[in-house]
């Protein structure tokens, strides 16, 4: 399988929309690159403009090597996977897998030999002579994943693949995409605004905000490493908290509280006197009674998950959100709960660039 590079892809729609700006990707040979963003980010844009079904008006396209930027889209050697299935309701299960060999021009023996393969890889062999109408979503998941495996492209595209399908079986097809692109060795470009599906499926993220770029990196990089707020904040369930800080004296103020700023920070920090602070959810630590350098807050909500609950606290008219274990919330007795951060654990941003200080 090839890399796919793209240099400087500009896309404006009509009324001055901007599809992409100047927008950069490299994906290696073999490499499962997810493209993450916000509706109207320019993610299927991005994956359009890769197989040709839309034409950028500045930038280039490079599959192994090759610029296709002026290669229609049945000449890129690529399959594309959409969101809909796009499977042909009068053909049965066979033919939907065969109808793009065909077109091709490929014997019915070479046809008939791709079928059963990729049947047999996808577990669906007993499901040849069914039409789509009697197969579940994630059977015609399944189907639309073979035709594409069948063709043996150089570069799957997938459009939000997982969409349409109930959160039990959305999990088990991720778990099955993953073995599978792992077993053909494909280069994949995966669109999803769905931060769980990225983080579970990728080798790295594409996250993508009105058209550009806003970095590019494995799923740790991302959220341990993020490179502005944006970034920071649009990764982790729940999200980031953020607010806005003064240093004064050798502490980090906010309100009514303050804390003394931990060592390591003081080289990000010199002739600067606010900032924004963020401290992730999980890295909040909880306690029933006061504790040195804690501060109180009161209990506004509690949200219970599955294995974990989520605190949302109200401290001096700034709602902060904590991660605590479901066993924890049992023992609350008080509205009053006081809080410490994980001081190895904060972010610092520049409070006019939002930048990763």
């Amino acid at each position: 399988m090839p890399e796919v590079r793209l240099e400087k892809i500009t896309k404006i729609f009509d009324k001055n929309i901007v599809g992409l700006k100047d927008f950069n990707l490299q994906v290696k040979d073999k490499e499962f690159v997810t493209i993450l963003g916000p509706s109207g980010s320019g993610k299927s844009t991005a994956l359009r403009i890769i197989a040709g079904l839309e034409r950028q008006d500045k930038g280039e396209v490079f599959i192994d090597g090759i610029n296709v930027s002026r290669i229609p889209p049945q000449e890129r050697n690529i399959a594309f996977v959409f969101q809909s299935y796009a499977l042909y309701p009068h053909m049965n299960v066979y033919e939907n897998i065969a109808v793009g060999l065909r077109i091709k021009g490929y014997s019915q023996n070479e046809i008939k030999t791709r079928v059963q393969e990729v049947a047999e890889l996808l577990e669906i062999s007993d499901l040849l002579k069914r039409k789509p109408k009697t197969l579940s979503g994630g059977q015609r998941q399944r189907v639309a994943l073979a035709r594409a495996i069948a063709k043996r492209p150089k570069v799957f595209l997938l459009d939000e693949p997982l969409s349409n399908l109930d959160a039990i079986l959305r999990e088990r097809m991720r778990t099955e995409l993953k073995l599978l692109f792992k077993r053909i060795s494909g280069t994949v470009i995966y669109v999803t605004h769905d931060q769980a599906e990225a983080i579970s499926l990728s080798d790295k993220i594409a996250l993508i905000d009105k058209g550009r770029l806003r970095q590019l990196g494995s799923t740790d990089e991302l959220y341990y490493q993020p490179k502005d707020l944006f970034v920071a904040s649009f990764l982790g369930t729940p999200p980031i908290n953020t607010f806005e800080v003064t240093i004064k004296e050798g502490n980090f103020v906010f309100g009514p509280y303050s804390f003394k700023i931990p060592e390591k920070y003081w080289p990000k920090i010199k002739n600067i006197s606010k900032l924004i602070l963020g401290i992730r959810p999980e890295d909040i630590k909880v306690y029933l009674k006061p504790e040195p350098s804690s501060f109180v807050c009161n209990i506004s909500t509690v949200e219970k998950m599955s294995g974990y609950a989520i605190l949302n606290l109200n401290c001096q008219n700034k709602t902060l959100k904590a991660v605590v274990e479901r066993d924890f919330i049992t023992s609350i007795r008080e509205e009053n709960l006081w809080i410490k951060f994980n001081e190895d654990k904060l972010y610092l941003f520049n409070r006019d660039t939002q930048q990763l200080l």
